[in-house]
């Protein structure tokens, strides 16, 4: 079977599917592999080291959807690639589902089979399979970077002979993975950090990195689905949180949400009003921006100044480190690719509890349940 590696076209995408030490392992496994001409040269990988490692190069988008039996993907197929398609390809990708329903029906229609990534179970076998992690581990990172960037101040205390400056205070909400290394990069950096999530159970996880778990008085609602992501609260849940919130975020240099809810709008944890209590050139970094942000005023994919606050929306903070950011998700696709390979061949095995989460669209059909009930509904 052939599998095709296609040059991302989302707006500031930068990152690729398959890097060459991805291209080897595919090859090994009884795979022909054809990359599209430029693929990789966003990630600073050009087609001589894809061509060094087996693959054959394709000129055109055309040319590679033609003749490919799979694509691996970073991002979901846009407008002028789902023609390309061919009758029986298979898309590996984070097709981002939920929020492209008629993407989705069309790909359907179009008798395509998809597999979305997001949809991953997280558990100890898809760990190395988990894009999500690795992807929020990196935005994490970045947010802190980004943050301390735009922070009119040091981060780390110092001594010197013309004063002392105290640390920067940094406060993370949400203590998922993008939260961890949040936490992580902003002690690196000798800020004095504070996290709070409504996970108790996370609490040992931030101390030990350093940080200070942070508790409110608030009614008890379950804080953690099947999946391992935080579930949505009732409004007079967040409401309560918001309250009892402002104190802390009135103390921050730096405050980074990370709180996103699979399939749902991202919740508002703080307004306009939380953010008028915060000092004068403090900075807000927003990672849920993409689905309508955690913070008030947030715009996604820019930086906006509101009542002397910086809050910044960015949503391919990934894509800003495409050199690991392509690693991982080789790592991650090829892993979850080889899953369902037997001898070179594409085997779907639909007892397998990873590819039945995942399986999205077969033979004409939505296989998922909740977006087949969703897209029903509509």
């Amino acid at each position: 079977m052939l599998i095709g590696i296609p040059k991302e076209i989302f707006p500031g995408e930068n990152r690729v599917a398959q890097i060459p030490a991805g291209i080897q392992t595919l090859l090994n496994a009884g795979y022909e592999v054809v990359v599209q001409a430029g693929a990789g040269d966003n990630a600073h990988i050009s087609d001589e080291e894809y061509r060094g490692c087996g693959a054959s190069i394709a000129p055109d988008a055309a040319s590679l959807y033609g003749q490919a039996d799979i694509i691996l993907k970073v991002r979901q197929p846009l407008d002028e690639e789902v023609p390309l398609l061919k009758e029986g390809t298979t898309v590996i990708c984070m097709l981002d589902a939920w929020f492209n329903k008629d993407l989705v029906k069309q790909l359907a229609e179009n008798k395509v089979r998809t597999f979305a990534l997001e949809f991953i179970p997280r558990t100890t076998r898809a760990q190395s399979m988990d894009v999500l992690s690795s992807m929020g581990a990196i935005s994490g990172y970045r947010a802190v970077l980004a943050g301390a960037m735009a922070l009119p101040q040091y981060f780390p205390m110092l001594m010197t002979a013309a004063g002392t400056i105290h640390p920067a205070r940094v406060f993370v909400i949400g203590a998922g993975v993008a939260g961890l290394m949040a936490i992580s990069t902003a002690r690196r950096l000798g800020a004095v950090v504070e996290a709070y999530d409504t996970r108790v159970e996370v609490r040992e996880q931030v101390e030990s990195l350093g940080a200070k778990f942070v508790e409110f008085d608030l009614p008890q609602e379950e804080g953690t689905s099947s999946g391992g992501y935080a579930t949505q609260k009732s409004e007079e849940f967040y409401k309560a949180q918001r309250e009892q919130m402002t104190a802390k975020v009135s103390q921050a240099d730096l405050v980074i949400t990370t709180a996103a809810i699979p399939g749902k709008a991202s919740p508002r944890l703080i307004t306009k009003e939380m953010l008028h209590c915060m000092k004068k050139g403090s900075v807000v970094v927003d990672l849920a921006a993409e689905r309508g942000g955690n913070v008030e005023g947030t715009v996604a994919n820019e930086k906006v100044y509101l009542d002397g606050v910086t809050l910044i929306g960015y949503i391919d903070h990934p894509g800003r480190v495409p050199v690991h950011a392509s690693q991982l998700l080789t790592k991650n696709i090829t892993t979850f690719l080889l899953n369902m390979t037997k001898e070179g061949e594409l085997s779907v095995d639909m007892e397998d509890d990873i590819v039945a989460a995942t399986l999205v669209t077969e033979n004409g059909e939505i296989k998922h349940e909740g977006l087949k009930a969703l897209i029903e509904q509509e």
